[in-house]
């Protein structure tokens, strides 16, 4: 069973996502790397971090980072707008 990230920033939009990954292979490509990214960042990050280069985990931070602008930017601008 797979548990539920308390970072995850995109669980309240997750219909919308659903959506854009229905109707985009790309979005559904960025969110796959993103959850991945995430996942891996969060597994890094609780374990044992003393064999893991500064750079290594600066570089896995940075793309996370660049993922989730990536796709705020995709949900802002596929989102409906409100007069």
């Amino acid at each position: 069973m797979t548990t539920q990230r308390p970072y995850r920033k995109f669980t309240p939009q997750q219909k919308k996502i659903e959506e854009l990954e229905k109707n985009s292979p790309r979005f559904k490509r960025i969110y796959s790397e993103y959850e991945l990214m995430s996942d891996e960042l969060w597994n890094l990050e609780n374990t044992d971090t003393a064999n893991i280069p500064d750079d290594f985990m600066e570089a896995i931070k940075l793309q996370t980072e660049y993922l989730e602008e990536e796709i705020d930017d995709w949900l802002l601008n596929n989102s409906p707008t409100v007069d």
